[in-house]
């Protein structure tokens, strides 16, 4: 037998605040149809004032807890995905393990920008394989409307502010393809590339949070192809191919990328999952929202092959295999 982690409950949370593309239009020199044309984006939530990533993150860890019929009391620990945390430390995670009323377990953060849930999620799967914890939950959160540069039509209009969250449980699987749960992953990163997307600012450099600068061409161009290859290689670990995938979850970076990134693998638009269009791009949230959207729909059915992948700066970039 083969210890496998199984999604047992998905939840999300989105800020009260509903910023449309025409929102914009009077603060740049942009129109909807341009962002749209672009980007596939058509509107974004955005953080009320003092409301912070651990505010979202709390919400969507309640949500998934409800979702799949459990209390704290079951969780073992909470990884926490964000690169906009409240503070410089604590951890997110202790933050929202406070918030929840758990006082057991461990919680901490992982740091990957828009690759961070995968990270997380692999993390969290690795200790779960291991025998460190039976329940963990995995949230991705951020508060990206805070770094943003306003005047920076080709950054600011991208992203949005929510948290999704997951649980993962230990279960037992016959070792093959066809158990439920994380059946293979992939990580990857390469820091030669840092300065395609990063943030200019930080504690030992200039002691202030910064605001988000990215190369956005060359972005698309590293996106689509290492998007995909992480995919591949996730799914022949597995021992599967494109052919046997029911549902892509890619990151909802935007569609631009999500189109070139799923026709690269062979797979048709009917079977991604998509949520960028009413969310912008998330970074670490991205990939928990879409999931936990989706499930909520009753759009994944039991037995059913998920891929999911994301890229983010650093670059770091990684995927995963499971069976819902």
């Amino acid at each position: 037998m083969t210890r496998r982690s199984v999604i047992r409950g998905t939840g999300h949370y989105l800020p009260e605040r509903i910023v449309e593309n025409s929102w914009f239009e009077g603060q740049l020199e942009t129109t909807d149809e341009w962002i749209r044309s672009r980007t596939g984006i058509e509107r974004r939530h955005f953080a009320a004032e003092g409301q912070t990533t651990s505010d979202l993150a709390i919400r969507a860890g309640r949500a998934a807890l409800e979702r799949a019929g459990m209390t704290v009391a079951d969780l073992d620990g909470i990884v926490l995905a964000t690169s906009t945390p409240d503070l410089t430390f604590p951890a997110v995670a202790t933050i929202v393990q406070a918030g929840l009323g758990m006082t057991r377990g461990f919680a901490y953060d992982v740091q990957a920008v828009c690759a961070g849930f995968i990270f997380a999620l692999v993390n969290a799967d690795a200790m779960i394989r291991a025998g460190q914890a039976d329940r963990i939950l995995v949230i991705g959160a951020e508060t990206f409307s805070r770094i943003m540069d306003w005047t920076d039509r080709g950054t600011c209009v991208l992203f949005g502010d929510g948290a999704g969250a997951v649980i993962l449980e230990a279960q037992e699987g016959a070792g093959t393809s066809d158990d439920r749960g994380i059946l293979a992953s992939d990580l990857n990163s390469d820091g030669s590339y840092r300065e395609l997307l990063y943030v200019d600012g930080g504690v030992s450099s200039t002691g202030t949070a910064g605001q988000l600068r990215m190369q956005g061409n060359l972005v698309f161009r590293h996106a689509v192809e290492k998007l995909a290859k992480t995919a591949h290689c996730s799914l022949d670990k597995a021992g599967l191919t494109g052919a046997d995938v029911d549902w892509l979850v890619p990151h909802q970076a935007n569609m631009r990328i999500i189109t070139a990134t799923a026709q690269k693998m062979g797979l048709p638009m009917e079977k991604v999952v998509l949520t960028v269009a009413d969310h912008g791009n998330t970074s670490a949230a991205s990939i928990p929202l879409a999931l936990s959207v989706a499930d909520g729909q009753g759009r994944f059915k039991p037995g059913q092959l998920l891929v999911t992948e994301g890229i983010g700066g650093g670059l770091s970039w990684g995927s995963a295999v499971l069976r819902w």
